[in-house]
C-alpha cells in the first residue's frame, strides 16, 4: 500500500520521525483512492494511541480550516497557530511541520470529517473537547469570532461527536451572551442552587487538566483555561444567588 512505501522512503529520507510522516501522507493518498478503502487507514490503526506527528499534522489541518472558515485569511489568526508551535516545538521542528502542512495541502483538499474520524479513534473525549477550546482561541485571535467561523468549528464538533451541550458550553466561554454562566455549566437559568452546586462539581471534574491526558502544551493550556472558566462561572452564579 502506499502508506507503508511512503514510510519506507521518509525513513530512509529522515530516520523514524520521516515515517511517521511518510505513512501519515500515504494514508491520506490510501484514504482518496476510492473504491471503500477510505475506512481502511483508520481499520490497520484502529486502538493505536496518536503519534505525536500524526497528532500536530492534524491539528494543524483543522487550524486551517478555521483561519479559512470566513472567507480569508488574518494574518494575526495565522501568527497566533505558528506562535503556538513555534514556543511548543520549536522553530526548527515547527517550520518541518508546516513545510509538511503545505505540501500535504498542495496535493489534496484537506478535510474535516476524515481528520476528525481519525482523531476519534486515538483521542479521549476530554482531550477533543480541548482541541475545540484552542479552535476557538484562533478564531478569537484577530479581536472577534465571525459566524462563519462558529459554524465551522460546530462542524468539526459533530464530527468530533462531542455532544452539543459540550459544544455550547465551550463557544459561551468566547462568544458571549446573557446567561454564558449557565451555558458554560450546562445548566438552564430555571436550575436550583443546588442543581447549580452540583452542575459545578460535575464540570470541575469533567473539564479538570489531570483528566486530559496528553503532552500537547495547546491542548493542556486549553484545559486549564476552561478549568477557569467553570470556576468564574459558578462564582458569577454564586453571588448573584447569594449561593453558600
Amino acid at each position: 500500500m502506499i502508506k507503508w512505501l511512503a514510510a519506507v522512503v521518509g525513513f530512509a529520507i529522515r530516520g523514524f520521525s520521516g515515517a511517521i510522516l511518510g505513512f501519515l501522507f500515504g494514508s491520506f493518498i490510501d484514504s482518496l483512492s476510492g473504491s471503500g478503502r477510505s475506512n481502511t487507514v483508520f481499520k490497520d490503526m484502529t486502538r493505536q494511541k496518536v503519534s505525536p506527528a500524526d497528532f500536530e499534522l492534524n491539528l494543524l489541518s483543522l487550524c486551517s480550516i478555521v483561519i479559512k472558515a470566513d472567507g480569508s485569511v488574518n494574518q494575526r489568526e495565522l501568527d497566533y497557530v505558528r506562535q503556538y508551535f513555534v514556543a511548543t516545538y520549536g522553530k526548527d521542528k515547527a517550520n518541518a511541520i508546516f513545510r509538511t502542512f503545505n505540501d500535504i495541502n498542495k496535493k489534496h483538499e484537506i478535510s474535516a470529517q476524515r481528520i476528525c474520524t481519525f482523531l476519534n479513534q486515538r483521542t479521549r473525549y476530554e482531550v477533543r473537547l480541548q482541541l475545540l477550546h484552542f479552535l476557538f482561541g484562533i478564531a478569537q485571535a484577530d479581536g472577534s469570532i465571525r459566524t462563519p467561523e462558529v459554524n465551522k468549528i460546530r462542524e468539526i464538533s459533530g464530527y468530533l461527536m462531542v455532544s452539543m451541550r459540550d459544544f455550547e458550553s465551550i463557544m459561551a466561554m468566547f462568544v458571549k451572551s446573557g446567561d454564558d454562566a449557565y451555558k458554560i455549566l450546562e445548566i438552564d437559568k430555571t436550575a436550583t442552587n443546588d442543581e447549580i452546586k452540583k452542575a459545578y462539581r460535575t464540570m470541575a471534574k469533567k473539564y479538570h487538566p489531570d483528566r486530559v491526558n496528553t503532552e500537547n502544551e495547546a491542548i493542556k493550556k486549553g484545559a486549564e483555561e476552561k478549568f477557569k472558566e467553570v470556576q468564574k462561572a459558578y462564582e458569577q452564579l454564586q453571588q448573584e444567588r447569594g449561593i453558600i
